[in-house]
């Protein structure tokens, strides 16, 4: 099994991609060790010393005022892994959970927390064995990081609460421990706020998104070509030196990769069956503009996580020349705005797509195809509810759009007066990919249907290998009704897993 190894630099994104879907085992290098053990040395010289020292010898937030005696330390940074253990409602996913505890174990590697090294040892050990804490979806306001769900990881840790073990059932997380010969941890000054003050859970939800949306995006542009071809549009549209007088680099890879879908067609512009069209519907003639734009968020996005993935984000945290300074590097405001960037592109990326997939459907505006793709209309409905059930994806999308990061609510007793909301934002971000991917693969059911009714018309070879590709993956094409369901969830696992651009990329080669 593949290894990560942790250093002081951070992480990259295929490293926590890798440990939080595909289990990869993590190791501390020397110099994360190294790092760890000098920190510490720093924050044990502070909490020798009288006077107080925030998170090392002061309670927390609204309770910073309070002095604690060397007596009640422990008690202290125990008790606050309890407390803040507070969340409410469904678990989240496991691969959420991982990469929320690797990119935790991340910034305790950089040496700026003053962890002692076994507590980071302690946090790898419970990745290598497999045991992922429960998470619940609500306790995190994403400034002091993600602060519940962080919680009930270093709780854990503790050998207190729940947590579920390799096998996916739950247990009391002290039986896990004990059965993977792993012990409880017993936290010193300032290892339970290093613990959870981190805005790790919406930066792994990023990092994952930013993965799925890679292929989706990919995938978007083999779907818009298919319709394109099927609905008999111009390809002229997808020329490179217009796009070149609008040097936008999402739109121009968007549009080559409609371009290298739909090289060799029979379709595309040479069949006008009514009045000749001079121009396509927007839906056909702007994708690569809208696809295009959202590629280019994507890649903003991708910048602040590559940041985020460099940083260590920690209130105090510890500086090379051996001061502990307060600061407000928890707060999630660059982490949450991306992603509610994202949950707008993505719902306005879906809504091209169900437009394109309407006037497939509608036989006033789909040039020659039979109403609804039906075998027989009227005895058929063909894919008009399965239009009804992609619109309805596209209308919960636009209300997922709304940015969460555009609210704030005072906590703390006033002294936490200002919260970025970025776990709501990746929270709500994970629910539009999945919708995104099943929008898409509406289109790709009824594009590829389309093509297929396109009697003695011979689409593109890239065009073609996507059909085979499909029918192969059991959606059935053209035909009689029959119960749709089963193939709309074959669709949505072929456009999900990337088969659907690879299927297009055995022609095309590479798509951008």
């Amino acid at each position: 099994m593949h290894t990560v190894v942790v250093g002081t630099t951070g992480v990259t994104a295929s490293d926590v991609l890798a440990v939080a879907r595909d289990g990869a085992r993590v190791r501390l290098s020397d110099e994360a060790l190294a790092a760890l053990a000098a920190a510490r040395e720093i924050v044990d010289a502070l909490a020798a010393k009288p006077e107080p020292v925030y998170g090392v010898s002061t309670g927390f937030g609204a309770l910073a005022t309070r002095h604690i005696s060397p007596g009640l330390r422990a008690r202290l940074q125990r008790n606050i892994v309890r407390s803040h253990a507070a969340g409410m409602g469904p678990a989240v996913e496991r691969e959420v959970v991982r990469a929320l505890m690797f990119l935790r174990l991340k910034t305790l590697c950089s040496g700026r927390t003053g962890v002692r090294p076994e507590v980071a040892e302690a946090m790898a050990a419970l990745l290598n064995a497999g045991i992922t804490p429960v998470v619940h979806e609500y306790g995190s306001l994403g400034c002091s990081g993600d602060l519940a769900p962080l919680s009930h990881c270093a709780l854990t840790l503790l050998g207190e609460g729940d947590a579920e073990g390799p096998d996916g059932t739950v247990r009391p997380a002290a039986e896990l421990l004990a059965e993977h010969g792993l012990r409880p941890v017993e936290l010193r000054e300032k290892e339970g706020l290093a613990l959870l003050n981190g805005t790790d859970g919406m930066l792994g939800m990023l990092v994952m998104a930013l993965a799925d949306l890679d292929t989706l995006y990919r995938s978007a542009d083999v779907t818009a070509a298919l319709t394109m071809e099927a609905l008999l549009g111009s390809d002229r549209v997808l020329a490179p030196e217009l796009h070149a007088v609008r040097p936008h680099p999402g739109q121009a890879a968007s549009a080559a990769n409609m371009a290298a879908v739909l090289k060799g067609s029979g379709l595309t512009g040479q069949h006008q069956d009514d009045a000749p069209r001079v121009q396509d519907a927007y839906s056909v003639r702007c994708a690569p503009q809208v696809a295009g734009a959202g590629r280019d968020t994507l890649a903003h996005a991708r910048l602040v996580a590559e940041r985020e993935l460099a940083a260590a984000v920690d209130n105090p945290v510890v500086l090379a020349d051996g001061r502990v300074e307060s600061n407000g590097n928890f707060h999630g405001a660059p982490v949450g705005y991306v992603l509610d960037f994202l949950a707008i592109a993505v719902a306005d990326l879906a809504s091209i797509a169900e437009r394109r997939t309407d006037r497939l459907l509608d036989k006033n505006r789909s040039h020659g195809l039979p109403a609804f793709l039906a075998d027989d209309p009227g005895v058929d409905s063909g894919l008009m509810i399965a239009q009804y059930t992609q619109a309805a994806l596209v209308s919960e999308l636009k209300r997922l759009a709304v940015p969460a990061s555009a609210d704030s609510i005072p906590s703390s007793a006033m002294q936490e007066d200002h919260v970025s909301m970025g776990w709501s934002a990746a929270r709500k971000l994970r629910t539009a990919v999945g919708h995104l991917g099943r929008v898409l693969a509406v289109e790709l059911y009824a594009a590829t249907r389309a093509l297929q009714l396109r009697e003695g018309l011979t689409p593109a070879p890239a065009s073609r290998a996507v059909v085979e590709a499909v029918r192969r993956a059991g959606v059935e094409g053209p035909g009689p009704d029959r119960f749709l369901a089963p193939d709309l969830a074959a669709a949505d696992a072929f456009v999900r897993d990337g088969r659907l651009v690879a299927a297009a990329e055995t022609v095309t080669g590479p798509l951008r």
